[in-house]
């Protein structure tokens, strides 16, 4: 019998500090009027130093997950922690969330993919499911980003926050969990979200110190282009290949990186916004927690209910890029007998009718959706130019 991986339970880790825009205006030359104008973003959440970190969080959000599926943690088989920020780098983090856990069972490791982390994670604990290997599976999406933040940079610090968020997959007869996905990487853009000064190819010294090369660096034209393209492409291939039309989306979790960003994947798609899942006014960008933070709340906030299916979607660092569809539905559900109008036989009589139709549809959203790609692109692509002849209009009429 086919097995299926079914979310049973789902937790959130915040840290208890809020910094708000007003407050890094006053350590860097910005303001609340200008972040909220370019990012959406009013406040987020930093860890406070030696109080809270990346295993700490883990283990909350874990034992939150676990508590409402009624599951204890010896029951546990496996443990996938998708962060870029561990407490060290050696030894993993997943192996000291484990222990402070009481996973005791439980086999773990720590899985690095930037903003697309918890994606690959759920993907990956599914399979772990689906193959039959494990019953139970907890997934993370976690970072401390601040510690990776050059607090100088306005360009970088005002963008970015703390959390972890974590779901409990759980073996399944009945069909749900993820219906599809698409995993992928463009690794010629590996350097366009980089901490360039820490690890092998450039160890650690007091000129990486100086040069503040232990922060992280962002080229955003570059990852703008790049996001709005394979978020776009990626969400239309999961929806094709789970078999459903994009009408039967009830909701969309994009990557919470840039309200503006996700404004334009939602135009591109048709998606009205009261569709997309937002919490980034509150938490900034927190990279791999991004998705499972906004996936936690919207279940919470009754946003993602029983049945429904959603749309996850994400984009970072590597460069990757990351999306499935869901099928939410937390606890098993009865079977109910079989009506005339569901028996069998009919259901095979209309499926030949019924797919075309929606292959149809599909096509008409795919060549809309293509159509508004192309102007957008032309749009950004003259925005450019513009944007930096105004620049240099405004040196001269100041130096003038």
């Amino acid at each position: 019998m086919k097995r299926y991986a079914r979310i049973t339970g789902w937790g959130k880790s915040l840290p208890q500090r809020v910094v708000t825009n007003d407050d890094l205006a006053q350590i860097v030359d910005t303001s609340d009027e200008w972040i909220v104008s370019h990012t959406g973003i009013r406040e987020r959440r930093i860890v406070e130093q030696g109080q809270e970190t990346t295993s700490s969080m883990s283990v909350e959000a874990c034992r939150q997950a676990l508590e409402r599926a009624g599951v204890t943690p010896e029951e546990v088989d496996l443990i996938i922690i998708a962060t870029s920020t561990p407490d060290y780098f050696c030894p993993p983090v997943s192996s000291m969330v484990q222990d402070k856990l009481g996973a005791t069972h439980a086999a773990a490791f720590t899985l690095t993919s930037g903003c697309t982390g918890f994606v690959y994670g759920l993907v990956t604990g599914s399979q772990f499911i689906e193959t039959g290997l494990y019953n139970k599976v907890l997934v993370v999406g976690v970072e401390t980003l601040s510690a990776s933040l050059d607090w100088t940079d306005r360009r970088t610090c005002v963008l970015f926050g703390d959390g972890g968020a974590a779901v409990l997959l759980e073996a399944s007869e009945q069909p749900t969990g993820i219906l599809s996905c698409e995993l992928g990487s463009d690794g010629s853009g590996w350097d366009a979200l980089i901490v360039p000064g820490v690890g092998t190819a450039k160890p650690l010294t007091e000129e990486i110190l100086h040069n503040r090369e232990h922060t992280l660096r962002m080229d955003g034209r570059r990852i703008l282009k790049f996001a709005l393209r394979k978020s776009t492409e990626s969400v239309i291939n999961v929806v094709r290949e789970s078999g459903l039309t994009f009408n039967d989306i009830d909701l969309v979790i994009p990557h919470q990186s840039n309200i503006h960003l996700i404004e334009l994947i939602a135009r591109r798609l048709e998606i009205p916004m009261e569709k997309m899942m937002i919490n980034v006014d509150r938490y900034a960008n927190t990279s791999a927690a991004s998705i499972a933070l906004a996936l936690c709340e919207a279940a919470d906030e009754g946003r993602l209910k029983p049945g429904d299916h959603a749309v996850i979607v994400g984009f970072g660092t590597g460069l990757t890029w990351a999306a499935a569809v869901l099928h939410w539905q937390p606890q098993p559900v009865e079977e109910e007998a079989i009506l005339v109008e569901n028996w069998p036989l009919l259901s095979e009589l209309f499926q030949p009718v019924a797919r075309p139709v929606a292959r149809v549809r599909n096509a008409v959203w795919n060549t809309r959706v293509a159509a508004r790609s192309r102007l957008q692109d032309m749009a950004l692509a003259a925005k450019g130019p513009i944007n930096q002849w105004q620049q240099q209009w405004q040196q001269r009429f100041r130096r003038s």
